[in-house]
């Protein structure tokens, strides 16, 4: 019997350690990188990004159903358990604006700035309730990987559509069109602020897992510059985002957005205290010992909240 990641969302298929026999039963391909840790447990070498990328195949394959699923070299292999957290976290958010009733199926539309090459959100949040997405990025390569990805798994469908992001100064500019409405918005900003300190954090990483290499850096999961880092770093994206918010405040129910460095959070008050949102939300995450939180904020009050979800989705 696995034991169990409480710190989980209750509804996170990812609760209980990895079943390695069964995800190789799945996807036989994960065998040649799974071994026996000093502690006695079957894991894979999170330092090495070939075998991290073929556990994430394996588990989107056996959880959600997507046979079909690889990203080109050197970009983000995302933590799988992660990212579902925060989908069921944001189906909740939904729920408070509904009765308790998480809204589920095609018309509930959600906006993924920088879907990246993986597109695990859209996956997630389509295979677990059904959702539609809007995936953006500022990597015409990752655009396409992302819509290969699409492509190649019948269950998504359309679900999702990619669309080019072509200024990097902008989040919502130039993605949403005028008159479309979306029910939420997803995002994991860029961590570091420059090249340099996203390839010190890297090493960092690496030794904290025990295997750093001395004369060549290998990213653990990946990851492209806009990936990684921007130009003043998350706080700076996400103080673009607030601001660009405003100007969408009637088109989205709730916007959303990842806050990795807890010491952000005052300045991230402080730029929507700028933008007078109607209600600010701080959801907390935790896996393990590590924890991450996401911000959102809405322009509706209680009454419109309710208002946008019945003509929205009492159809579902």
């Amino acid at each position: 019997m696995s034991a169990e990641k409480t710190s989980l969302h209750p509804r996170n298929k990812h609760r209980e350690r990895y079943d390695f026999p069964e995800l190789i039963k799945t996807d036989p391909e994960l065998e040649v990188h799974v071994f026996n840790n000093p502690y006695g447990d079957l894991s894979v070498d999170f330092s090495k990004p070939d075998a991290v990328r073929a556990l994430n195949r394996a588990l989107l394959k056996h959880f959600y159903r997507i046979p079909h699923w690889d990203i080109p070299a050197d970009y983000l292999c995302p933590p799988i358990p992660g990212r579902a957290d925060y989908i069921h976290y944001l189906a909740d958010l939904l729920g408070s604006s509904n009765y308790k009733v998480i809204p589920a199926g095609r018309t509930v539309k959600g906006l993924d700035i920088g879907i990246g090459a993986n597109c695990v959100y859209p996956i997630i949040g389509h295979q677990e309730y059904g959702w539609t997405f809007i995936g953006s990025d500022i990597d015409p390569n990752a655009i396409k990987a992302a819509r290969a990805i699409i492509a190649a798994n019948p269950e998504l469908g359309n679900s999702t559509i990619c669309r080019q992001q072509n200024n990097k100064q902008h989040i919502f500019k130039g993605i949403v069109k005028p008159g479309e409405l979306y029910d939420f918005t997803i995002c994991n900003p860029p961590f570091h602020a420059s090249a340099e300190e996203a390839r010190a954090g890297t090493t960092r990483k690496l030794q904290n897992i025990g295997r750093h290499k001395e004369r060549t850096t290998i990213l653990n999961f990946g990851g492209k510059d806009t990936e990684l880092w921007y130009e003043g770093g998350e706080a700076a994206f996400i103080r673009n985002m607030i601001m660009e918010s405003r100007d969408i405040s009637q088109q989205c129910l709730w916007f959303t957005t990842l806050v990795s460095r807890s010491q952000n959070l005052p300045f991230v008050y402080a730029m929507l205290d700028v933008v007078k949102p109607a209600a600010i939300k701080t959801v907390e995450m935790a896996q393990g010992q590590k924890i991450s939180r996401f911000v959102a904020w809405t322009f509706f009050d209680i009454p419109a909240q309710q208002d946008w979800a019945k003509k929205r989705w009492t159809k579902l």
